[in-house]
This record gives structure tokens, C-alpha cells and sequence, in this order.
């Protein structure tokens, strides 16, 4: 089939490169957001998409929105008989997803109904789930309620962070996104309507959101640091600064009871309080500097007795 792909961040590129090096369509031009500024410089960058379309010597189309009549015009133009789409960040108006014969094929990195919206992968960590999985639908004007197409499940490991599971989720969704395009062109494919139970959204995730709760328990403490692990990045507080949180581990049955937020360590451990056991925090970020070993950090920040998080 003749595509036209859409995505944005790095978790999109799999899907783009499986489409160029290992199936039998022909992508003849990418969609991706427009070049944004970023790190310390603010410099503009292409995104991860539009760069890797670069490289590969495909056209690319960065419209400021999905509405734009000359991306519809170009889109016409270029004539594809489907769209595939891989968190591409703009809603799709009727008339542009009903340009291509087969529509846009969405790939969502989850097991659709659960966790529409834009952060199904924190949100499966933080709600402690098992299993998850990946979802190829046909991409209408809500928020991922188009009809099924195929489906793929993925095992949630104990120590997965959202930049792990998403790793994972990016490659095997690859092979199932082109897997559903090679059975609608050869017509073995049947839409299916989603559920109607089972339904869960996992809106965009803040800074603000990110903030560590000491004052939850332990498992959800964990949890929760790692669904924002990397990004946007965990984060608290200690004497009005900013200290980020990298990765944490449940203490052992020896370990003393301490309140929400407070900090016990010595040589071999860095310990902070829950409402219920404390945790282990093994990396931390200071301000200023590098993530690096908590332990290492607090032997040279020589931390007042009685400190805490906030």
C-alpha cells in the first residue's frame, strides 16, 4: 500500500523504520509536529520522526495542526490508501481521516479500552497492573475509541520504569502495526467496536504531576516514581530546593520506621519515609548537578539530622 506516516516522539521511529526496511508498503511522505525548541539553548529541533524521515530521504510535512487546509490539500495530493499513525499529537479532523481508503491506523500502547489518552504507559505502572499490550485501531474523532484492529499483550516486569515498558511496547508494536496494514490491503481484516466496560483514560502528565507523595505508601510511592521515570522525571523537595528522585527499591523487614518524607542514611544505605515502610532511594539528582548515587551524594551534602523531603 502507498502511506503516509505520523508520529512525533522517539517511540514512533520503530514503527517508521519496520515500514521503510521490512514490509512491502511504500511510505512516500511522514507527518510529524513542527520543529520545537529544547534543552538549555532552546534551540530548534526537528523531532525525533521528522529526523529519522530526514535521513531516509522521505518528505516531511509538519503542519501547526491536523486542520491546516494546505496539509489536506498535500495529503490529497499525495493520494495514500492509509495513514498509519504512531502518537503523532494532533487531533484529526472527519475530512482528513477520511482521505486515505483505509483511514488512519492508530498504534496505542495499550490494551484499548483500558488507558485511552496520552500516557497509557505511566498510567498502567502507577495503577499497578500486570499486563498491558498494544493496540491497532482506526483512528476517528475521539479519543482512541475508534474500532479495533489487532491487538498484542506485553508482561509488566517488578522493576520497570515508562521508558522500559515503552521501549519494549515501541518495538513489538512495530511488527503488529505492519502486520494489520498487510491484512487490510489483502482484505482479511475486520474492524471491531471497543468494549464498552473496561474503560480508563490516562491524561498527559505534568511536572507538577510528577512530584513524589512520601506520605502514600510504599508500593504506590514506587510505582508512582516509576511511571514518570524518565520523563517528565520524579521529583521533591529538600530546603526549598528542587531534588530529582531516579530510582527507588522497597526496604528490607529490618529497616526503622520513619515519617512521610523523612531521610535515614549512612554509609551503606539512603532511606526515606513512607506511610508505611521506608523506601531505598539508589540514584537522586541534586540541583545542579548530575543523577547520581544517593548514598555517595549525602556523605558530601553532610544532611542536618532530621531532614526531609517534602
Amino acid at each position: 500500500m502507498r502511506l503516509v506516516f505520523a508520529g512525533t516522539p522517539e517511540a514512533a521511529v520503530p514503527s517508521l523504520e519496520a515500514l521503510l526496511t521490512s514490509s512491502r508498503h511504500d511510505v512516500v511522505a511522514v507527518v510529524s509536529r513542527p520543529d520545537a525548541r529544547t534543552g538549555r539553548g532552546r534551540n530548534l529541533a526537528r523531532s525525533p520522526v521528522a529526523a529519522a524521515a530526514d535521513a531516509a530521504g522521505i518528505e516531511v510535512l509538519t503542519p501547526p495542526n491536523a486542520r491546516d487546509p494546505q496539509f489536506a490539500e498535500r495529503l490529497r495530493e499525495l493520494a495514500p490508501d492509509a495513514v498509519p499513525v504512531v502518537a503523532y499529537g494532533h487531533l484529526v479532523p472527519r475530512t482528513v481521516l477520511d482521505i486515505p481508503a483505509h483511514g488512519w491506523v492508530n498504534l496505542h500502547f495499550s490494551l484499548l479500552p483500558a488507558w485511552r489518552g496520552a500516557a497509557p504507559v505511566n498510567a498502567a505502572i502507577e495503577a499497578g497492573d500486570e499486563v498491558t499490550g498494544a493496540t491497532t485501531f482506526r483512528l476517528d474523532e475521539g479519543m482512541d475509541t475508534g474500532p479495533v484492529l489487532g491487538a498484542m499483550t506485553e508482561t509488566i516486569r517488578p522493576r520497570d520504569t515508562a521508558g522500559d515498558l515503552l521501549g519494549r511496547l515501541s518495538e513489538s508494536g512495530a511488527g503488529l502495526l505492519v502486520a494489520t496494514l498487510d491484512a487490510l490491503e489483502t482484505g482479511e481484516l475486520r474492524a471491531v467496536p471497543q468494549p464498552t466496560d473496561g474503560i480508563s483514560h490516562a491524561g498527559k502528565i505534568t511536572v507538577d504531576d510528577a512530584r513524589v507523595r512520601w506520605a502514600d505508601p510504599a508500593l504506590a510511592v514506587d510505582r508512582h516514581i516509576r511511571s514518570v521515570t524518565p520523563a517528565p522525571g520524579a521529583w521533591t523537595t529538600l530546603d526549598g530546593e528542587r531534588v530529582k528522585i531516579g530510582t527507588v527499591m522497597p526496604s528490607d523487614e529490618q529497616a526503622p520506621s520513619l515519617a512521610p518524607g523523612r531521610i535515614q542514611c549512612d554509609k551503606h544505605s539512603f532511606l526515606v519515609g513512607t506511610a508505611t515502610s521506608p523506601v531505598v532511594v539508589e540514584t537522586l539528582q541534586p540541583p545542579g548537578k548530575k543523577m547520581m548515587n544517593a548514598v555517595d551524594w549525602a556523605r558530601g551534602a553532610r544532611l542536618a539530622g532530621g531532614a526531609e523531603f517534602e
